[in-house]
């Protein structure tokens, strides 16, 4: 009997007979791990729990709690959902179905069939029947004639085409109870450990993401292995849509949208143009004080620009289509990235050993151009603001400006209160090195300065191959919002090969030319992103130093307006943002629109207010403070606000 050698994740080996399977393994490690297992990776390929072992190799076990473990569970129940449609919907067909970072959607043509979510209940019905049947999921490799006469005899054209772009024999089916599906594989043992299947929305989609091919139904949906799992993810749908930051920006007047202007492109209202400006305001002090220099650039640039920097080459299609003067040959485009604007402002004069590091900082507008589609509120945008800076140094600078950076950072974070975070390394992906440009040797130098830095700091990080930006390897701050969903906010990239496509370079002390070391920093990433994450996290209610109005006054009737006008340029004058309410309406409707508006402070004044030159404070949510002087609420304002920033230190 043949034996191979297994290792897993803690670097242990084990020998099983050849032929073992995941589930196997699972077994002689405990019956517990072998019930809750239901997913595997083998020498970096997602297997089933049942797929044979035939060579050595190194396996991870995944359950329902791992990443790839939802992945495959997630996946599986589009086949599930895949085969309800086929049955309720006779006709209709199937394309693709993958798993995305919450649930799963399936791509569908429903030709004279329509669907609304009138529809859902049927469906979910239909599925967790067939999910109640425990199925096997079983893989089967076709050749490419036998996969290709199955989709000509169903007329799917979708399945066709994707099958042709395929090598015979490295075709797979799936099949489960009388359902078939083209698949690469990734599924758990059997339909049964499905117990709750929630089908979420449907919305349109191009084929392949192509304006020019046929329009889909994508069906989205999400599943879980307990019923109590899928309630309590619905309870959190319906507090995600009170955050809906369109729906608080709207409410909130700080932005807005217009057809004529264009999608995508936001307008911001005076209110969340000042929230805007206090975010920028607050970044270009922390940069200051950390030895940044501002810097503006254009909002367009020549093509060749973004030839020289690969970013034409990389992102040309995502980009506004040039802009063509009355010169011969000569186009602009609408600046995609801040990077290559900067490395031309290095290029101004030459740089010393001495001089170095510069440090480069702009809130710069850039523009790509998303596909319709995809657009969402400010998450997704064609024009956006990012607070970006560049930093050029030397080799022996790298790790100490890193960890400059990922401080600085963290400040961002902490002072807006994102608590719940954690650090991703984005390195390359081994086998599509096509995507990158650069040497491998700069590329391997940039990584370790990353993860080592990472270490240093003791961040909390994992490893995803394949998420790197183009020109080199990058930290990103994965925050989770007060509704424990995970978002990518600030990023943190060393590059080698800017530099040298720019040809930069700095006289050492060898007198020599030397080419600098090139970092990428953005503490928010976008304000537009960044400011929507701020509005779902904090469901409107920002802190206090940021927060468009921090107090408004309330006059008891119009006889006290002139007090209120008296503590209004009280507060003024000690740089505190109030404004009166001295509308004709009750005190108590006043305070029922302030606390709708979100604002921290309601100053009641009267007659007892005015004679004894205090004020009434009443916080938002209810909490009553009593009457205190004027001079009383600006140290309670100051202090809260102190309290707030200060409570992480930029170690420059």
């Amino acid at each position: 009997m043949s034996i191979i050698k297994i290792t897993l994740p803690d670097g242990s080996d084990k020998e099983f007979p050849k032929g073992s399977n995941p589930l196997d393994v699972a077994k002689s490690i405990s019956e517990g791990l072998a019930r809750n297992v239901i997913s595997a990776k083998f020498n970096d390929t997602v297997i089933e729990t049942v797929t044979p072992l035939t060579e050595n190799g190194t396996l991870v076990l995944y359950t329902w709690n791992d990443k790839e473990g939802k992945k495959a569970f997630w996946h599986s129940t589009s086949h599930i959902v895949a085969q309800a449609i086929e049955e309720l919907y006779p006709g209709a067909k199937l394309t693709i179905g993958p798993a995305i970072e919450n649930g799963f959607y399936y791509d569908v043509d429903f030709g004279e069939h329509t669907i609304s979510d009138k529809d859902f209940p049927k469906i979910e019905h239909r599925a967790i029947e067939i999910a109640r049947g425990k199925h096997d999921f079983k893989m089967r490799p076709v050749s490419k004639s036998e996969a290709l006469s199955l989709y000509k005899e169903q007329s799917n054209e979708y399945k066709v085409e994707l099958i042709e772009n395929l090598e015979d024999g490295s075709i797979t089916f799936c099949d489960h109870d009388t359902f078939t599906d083209l698949c690469r594989g990734g599924h758990i043992p059997n339909t049964g450990i499905v117990k709750a299947i929630k089908i979420l929305s449907v919305a349109g989609a191009y084929w392949r993401g192509d304006e020019n091919k046929p329009q889909l139904t994508r069906v989205y949906g999400i599943s879980f292995p307990k019923q109590k799992e899928l309630t309590e993810y619905l309870e959190l749908l319906e507090e995600a849509k009170k955050r809906d930051h369109r729906k608080l920006g709207k409410e909130l007047e700080l932005f807005t949208f217009s057809q004529k202007v264009g999608q995508g492109l936001p307008l911001w209202l005076p209110k969340g143009a000042a929230l805007r400006e206090r975010l920028e305001q607050f970044l270009k002090k922390a940069q200051k004080k950390a030895g940044y220099e501002m810097v503006v650039t254009p909002h367009i640039g020549q093509k060749e620009l973004y030839v020289t920097s690969g970013h034409y080459e990389k992102y040309g299609a995502d980009s506004f289509q040039p802009i063509h003067t009355p010169k011969e040959d000569e186009e602009f485009l609408l600046k995609p990235m801040n990077c290559p604007h900067h490395c031309e402002i290095y290029k101004t004069r030459p740089f010393s050993y001495r001089e170095l590091p510069k440090r480069y900082a702009e809130f710069g507008t850039v523009y790509r151009y998303e596909q319709s589609g995809e657009l969402h509120g400010l998450t997704r945008v064609r024009g956006f603001t990012q607070d970006d800076a560049h930093i050029f140094c030397t080799p022996d600078q790298v790790d100490q400006e890193f960890k400059n950076v990922i401080d600085l950072s963290l400040y961002v974070l902490k002072s807006l209160g994102f608590e719940n975070f954690t650090a991703q390394v984005s390195v390359r992906d081994p086998h599509t090195p096509e995507k990158y440009i650069g040497s491998v040797d700069n590329w391997e130098k940039a990584e370790n300065a990353i993860i080592n830095a990472a270490k240093e700091k003791g961040l909390d990080f994992v490893i995803e191959e394949g998420e790197a930006a183009f020109y080199g390897p990058k930290l990103d701050f994965m925050v989770k919002d007060a509704l424990g969903r995970p978002w990518q906010l600030g990023t943190i990239q060393v590059d080698y090969t800017l530099p040298e496509r720019f040809d930069l370079t700095y006289k050492g002390s060898d007198n020599e030319l030397h080419r600098p070391i090139m970092i990428h920093r953005a503490p928010f990433g976008s304000m537009e992103r960044f400011i929507a994450l701020l509005l779902e996290h904090t469901g409107g209610n920002f802190p206090l130093w940021l927060i468009p109005e921090q107090a408004i006054i309330l006059p008891v009737s119009e006889k006290h307006e002139k007090y209120a006008e008296k503590v209004l340029k009280s507060l003024e004058n000690n740089e505190i943002r109030a404004l009166i309410d001295d509308r004709n309406e009750t005190v108590g409707k006043k305070i029922r629109e302030a606390e709708m508006n979100k604002i921290p402070f309601m100053l009641i004044v009267g007659e007892n207010e005015e004679e004894s030159n205090t004020i009434s404070v009443r916080k938002h949510g209810g909490d009553d403070l009593g009457s205190i002087i004027v001079e009383g609420f600006v140290d309670l304002v100051a202090k809260e606000i102190s309290s707030t920033l200060k409570s992480f230190k930029i170690n420059v």
